[in-house]
Formats: structure tokens, C-alpha cells, sequence
């Protein structure tokens, strides 16, 4: 329980914390151009606010719906769908009597502070945390590949990832970097098995056949060793006197040295009883215990330190601080690969061949994002990337988005006509019903998955 309230928490204060400053750059360049701002709200507010004060020409406050936040810009058809406004000539101070140009502006403001945010916090963690990575050829036995469909497609244990659509690849969070994955908007992977190099197509539908399988293991992993960290209460080897810390090195008197070992030696002895050897204080010892019809020994695996594995030699890392210039350097080039990556992402989404729409979430896999424990740095990295990809999915030409009034605006500058207001009316509806369905495929998708279905 205490695990969930610590995610919602970390997920609320990012939320409305992007939501407050992308409404901001609305409100600020509506200010500028000086355009009045009747309503600025975290949260919608359909009948009550759960906090509300006025002050000067706006009221500010707080709504009861967490689904993003809104300002209310006078002269301006926008979600709350008032049109009164209509049927009285143009005020100096509304939205509608504005140049076109000011108005693009106004409508552009919140995807500039998202994209600003983003690039303010990747420079903040630069200099504040800098890097930790894992050189890929410090893991001299390479990869564990546990997913099913990665090994369908051709990947083995062992292999070493060194390109990626011919580009080299150095570090682990290359291939896996959350909360991107760049090994599956690729192509093609260059990898060293042995010997040999070999060239691995990606195929395009690999999202959709990920997704199908419905395997709960990673796709890509490091090799480090089996250790136990809780034998549960309802294990077939609660007697077998395992306990936490127990290292195991040998299986039916055959050394492992990695987990991925023990674990596929574990599936082809599924309910029989072998022996393994475990390493307890510099000891080793042999223990007879039994293999469930899972394959598994009902034992809760030890998460060990990085650090921990780099003393052993199972990895090395690499540390790296920026001072000023080097981290605004570092900052702007993070953001710009996590905007390109999350932009290829979205191209698989809206490309039905591969099947990537079926991965979308809501709020639910949002969520999921964060980690069950605080850490900082991984919150500020996460809102670093929710705050591009809402600078990306506004700027998507659907009415009812920033994107939508900046396509008509658009239109109006580069042709002279400016769209009617009627048709504005109606453009808003259609988009606004749109976001509605989106909204529910998406927040259903991630209640079927709760529920397993």
C-alpha cells in the first residue's frame, strides 16, 4: 500500500506541476499581448471548484477532475464551449480581435514551457547528479535476453548490442534507456555472439507481437547472479533451509555463474527435485530442493547494488559530473533525443502495421512510469519526459489541442481567411469528442490489463 501511495504522489506532483507552468505559457503570452484571461484552473471544474479565489481580472483555482488544467481566454472558443462572446462586437481585449500572429503565440505559449521545462530539468540534473552509465563492453558474457519474441526474432543470451541501425551503440541505457526504448523503434541490430557479428532484423510489427505475448519479463537485462532474497511462506522449499543472501553457484553439480542460467535450467526441471550449491558466507553448500510446475524455486529474488556487481567485476560504471557549460550542453542534447525518440514513437503508433496502438495507456501506465520507492532523480527524469511528450500530443492538429488552433490560425495567415466562427464552434466539438474517446480507449486499455483480460 505504501509502495502505491508513493507512486500516485510522485505522478500527482509532476502532473500538475507540467499542467500549472503549460497553462503558464498560455496565460503569460495572453498577457503580453495584452489579452484578458478570465480563468486559470488545475484541474477542470464541471459544476465545482475544489478551491477558488479572484483576483484581478482572472479566477484561480483548483478543480475535483485530475485531467489536465485550463485557461479561460476571453474572446476565444476553447472547451467550456461559452459563446456569448459571439454576439457582441470584438473587445480590444479579446482573443478574437487579435493578429493572427499574436493569437499563434498565445496558442504556442504552453508547448514552449514544456519544451523549455524539459530542457531546464535534463540541464539541472546534469549538474546536479550528472551520468551513471554502463559501458556495454564491460559486460564481457553480454546480454540476458529473457523475452520470448526477442529470441523469436533472432537475439540470444550472451549477445553483445554494439549498433543499432549502424549507429554504435555504447551504453546500456542506449538500448533500453527508460522511459524510451530505442531497441524497438530500430530496425536493425548489430550484435557480437562468439565469434561472429551478426546483423538482426527489427521487424516493424515488433510493438504489436510484445504486446500480444503478454510476457512479463524485460526485454533486455544484465547477467548477474541468482540470490535469494525472501524464501515466500507458501514455497515448496521453506524447509530446504535457504536464506537471504544465498548465492546459488552450481545446479546438479554444474557451475553458473548467472541467474539467466539457473533460471533456464530451473524451466527444464520443472517438478522434480535437484540439488544446488549455494555460497553462504564464503561457503559453499549443497541444498536438496524441490522445482514447482512453474519452474520456479518460491523464492523472492535479491536486487543487488550496482556498485555491488561492479566490485564483483559484472560490470563497470561510469561516472561523469558537467560544470556549467558542459551541463547546458548535456541538457539540450538529452532533450533533443528524447524529443526524436518520443516522436518515432509516436509514428509507430499511428502506423497500424506494427501494432503499437495497442500498447497505448492512460493514466494508469503513466503512473507505472514512476518508482515505488522516492528518488529524485528518476522523478525529475521522468517529468523531463512527460513534459515533451505533452509538448508533443498538443501540438498533434486536432481541434480542442494547441495543435488544432494553431493549424487554423495557420491556415488563416497563409491564405487570408480566417475560419468562421461557427465552424470554429463546431471544429471544437468534433475535436473535443474525439479527445473524450481517445481518453476512454485509453484509460479502459489499462483497466483490461489490471484486470488481465
Amino acid at each position: 500500500m505504501k509502495e502505491i501511495i508513493i507512486v500516485i504522489a510522485q505522478f500527482l506532483l509532476s502532473i500538475s506541476l507540467l499542467v500549472v507552468l503549460h497553462e503558464m505559457g498560455h496565460f503569460l503570452m495572453a498577457k503580453l499581448f495584452k489579452t484578458k484571461v478570465e480563468k486559470f484552473y488545475l484541474f477542470f471544474n464541471p459544476k465545482f471548484s475544489l478551491f477558488k479565489k479572484q483576483i484581478g481580472e482572472t479566477e484561480y483555482g483548483i478543480g475535483w477532475l485530475p485531467l489536465g488544467g485550463y485557461v479561460k481566454i476571453a474572446g476565444m472558443i476553447d472547451e467550456s464551449m461559452d459563446k456569448e462572446f459571439l454576439n457582441t462586437e470584438p473587445k480590444p481585449w479579446e482573443f478574437r480581435s487579435k493578429p493572427a500572429w499574436q493569437r499563434l503565440l498565445i496558442m504556442l505559449g504552453g508547448i514552449m514551457v514544456n519544451l523549455i521545462l524539459a530542457v531546464i530539468i535534463y540541464i539541472m540534473i546534469a549538474w546536479t547528479w550528472g551520468d551513471k552509465k554502463i559501458p556495454l563492453d564491460s559486460l564481457h558474457d553480454g546480454l540476458w535476453i529473457p523475452h520470448p519474441v526477442l529470441q523469436d526474432i533472432g537475439f540470444r543470451t550472451g549477445d553483445r548490442i554494439i549498433a543499432l541501425d549502424g549507429k554504435s551503440v555504447k551504453y546500456l541505457d542506449d538500448l533500453i534507456g527508460a522511459p524510451n526504448v530505442p531497441l524497438i523503434t530500430a530496425s536493425q541490430a548489430t550484435v557480437v555472439r562468439g565469434s561472429d557479428t551478426l546483423d538482426i532484423n527489427i521487424p516493424k510489427d515488433l510493438p504489436k507481437r510484445l504486446i500480444e505475448n503478454k510476457q512479463k519479463t524485460g526485454l533486455i537485462n544484465l547477467r548477474y547472479p541468482f540470490v535469494v532474497g525472501k524464501v515466500m511462506p507458501d514455497s515448496p522449499n521453506k524447509e530446504a533451509g535457504l536464506q537471504k543472501g544465498d548465492r546459488i553457484v552450481a545446479v546438479d553439480g554444474k557451475p553458473v555463474k548467472y541467474m539467466d542460467q539457473v533460471m533456464d535450467y530451473l524451466h527444464n526441471h520443472k517438478g522434480n527435485d535437484i540439488t544446488i550449491t549455494i555460497n553462504r558466507n564464503g561457503q559453499n553448500i549443497d541444498k536438496k530442493v524441490h522445482v514447482n510446475d512453474q519452474g520456479k524455486l518460491g523464492v523472492q529474488l535479491a536486487s543487488l547494488p550496482l556498485d555491488e556487481l561492479e566490485k564483483e567485476g559484472f560490470l563497470r560504471i561510469e561516472y561523469n559530473r558537467y560544470g556549467f557549460f558542459d551541463g547546458i550542453g548535456k541538457g539540450l542534447h538529452r532533450a533533443w533525443n528524447t524529443l526524436s525518440s518520443y516522436i518515432d514513437q509516436l509514428k509507430m503508433i499511428f502506423n497500424p502495421s506494427t501494432g503499437a496502438y495497442k500498447g497505448v495507456g492512460g493514466f494508469m501506465s503513466i503512473a507505472k512510469i514512476f518508482p515505488k520507492t522516492w528518488n529524485w532523480l528518476a522523478f525529475w527524469e521522468i517529468t523531463a519526459f512527460l513534459s515533451i511528450m505533452l509538448a508533443v500530443l498538443n501540438l498533434l492538429p486536432i481541434p480542442a489541442l494547441d495543435g488544432g488552433h494553431a493549424m487554423f490560425t495557420l491556415y488563416e495567415m497563409i491564405t487570408g481567411r480566417k475560419p468562421g466562427e461557427k465552424f470554429l464552434e463546431k471544429a471544437q466539438i468534433v475535436g473535443f469528442v474525439i479527445l473524450l474517446t481517445l481518453l476512454i480507449l485509453a484509460n479502459g486499455a489499462d483497466i483490461v490489463r489490471l484486470f488481465g483480460k
